[in-house]
């Protein structure tokens, strides 16, 4: 959904990622499509369930797909195989939500970092490799006497940043951000997302920064994706989303972020949906969100609404946005 597709370094077409559970088939990722710019910020967000970490990994092929495809530079990735997704994988990276379950506890932070280097045959003897990792470790704030530490050893903040060492050691063009900054104090938040954004003006990244917290992804975002029940239901401009939503998903999600001024949040009129996620397994029939929407009327529950451009560089899933 950019301006053009010529510009964009990933390009998704009706994505896919199904599941077979218990009791059917779950839609965790239901037809996406859109696209991602060179040197973007693309945010996604959306309640827990909706699908946005498993878009991230399917994008990045940790799940194989059910349906769609992912171009990366042009090239469909799922139709790569041996050294052609060897090389690409090492241009698409991804930071986890949990800095304490994504590093080996038994590896020192020198192995950590090394394993990429490793696997993608980027350095030579050992005092190179050793002085790469230091290059690193200074790169994202910490010292090259931590090298020889365990993951036990640092706070949630600082796991994390190795968790961006490492992401970053292979040289990648685009990271997936799983929720990086939502396992860590709030103090701590601000520290590793002014980090991703330093690191993607000295590095030229790309980056689709997945997460909940809604007045984090406006600042980091250039875009904004907002996802409900494995599809996407609105995507603009972060500033053009946060001034004026059109769906009344995302109007309910921005209503609940809170203001500092008491006398301000105290007026504000908060959105409240009624009842609960339906089940991805059983998803409603026509608009997904008609269940829980205020303005939902016959139409809804027979007709899918399709995400259309409803302002410039402005789309919407909803067949009265």
């Amino acid at each position: 959904m950019s301006k053009s597709k010529s510009d964009a370094l990933i390009q998704i077409d009706g994505l896919k990622k199904y599941f077979n559970v218990g009791g059917g088939t779950l839609k965790a990722v239901n037809d996406l499509s859109l696209s991602i710019r060179q040197g973007e910020t693309l945010g996604v967000v959306g309640e827990s369930g909706c699908g946005k970490s498993t878009a991230g990994r399917t994008i990045l092929r940790l799940y194989e797909p059910t349906a769609g495809s992912v171009l990366f530079n042009g090239e469909d990735i799922y139709k790569m195989n041996g050294s052609k997704l060897k090389a690409a994988r090492r241009n698409m990276q991804m930071v986890f939500q949990d800095p304490y379950a994504s590093l080996n506890p038994r590896w020192s932070v020198e192995s950590i970092i090394a394993e990429p280097f490793k696997l993608h045959n980027l350095a030579g003897s050992r005092k190179e490799l050793r002085y790469k990792i230091e290059q690193l470790l200074d790169v994202v704030g910490l010292k090259p006497e931590h090298a020889d530490r365990y993951p036990h050893e640092f706070s949630g903040g600082q796991r994390q940043r190795i968790g961006i060492a490492r992401a970053l050691a292979v040289d990648p063009s685009f990271i997936v951000c799983d929720e990086p900054i939502s396992a860590l104090d709030v103090s701590i938040q601000a520290q590793v997302v002014n980090l991703l954004k330093d690191l993607q003006r000295d590095k030229g990244l790309t980056y689709m920064f997945i997460a909940h917290d809604l007045a984090m992804v406006k600042h980091i975002s250039d875009r904004v994706a907002v996802m409900y029940l494995g599809k996407m239901v609105e995507l603009a401009d972060a500033e053009e989303l946060y001034a004026d939503a059109r769906h009344p998903y995302t109007q309910a999600l921005l209503s609940s972020i809170p203001v500092p001024d008491p006398d301000v949040e105290a007026k504000k009129e908060r959105i409240v949906l009624k009842g609960d996620i339906p089940s991805p397994v059983n998803p409603p029939s026509g608009c997904p969100f008609r269940t829980r929407c205020p303005a939902a009327t016959e139409r809804c529950a027979s007709e899918v609404p399709e995400l259309r451009e409803v302002k410039p560089n402005h789309f919407a899933a909803c067949h009265y946005a």
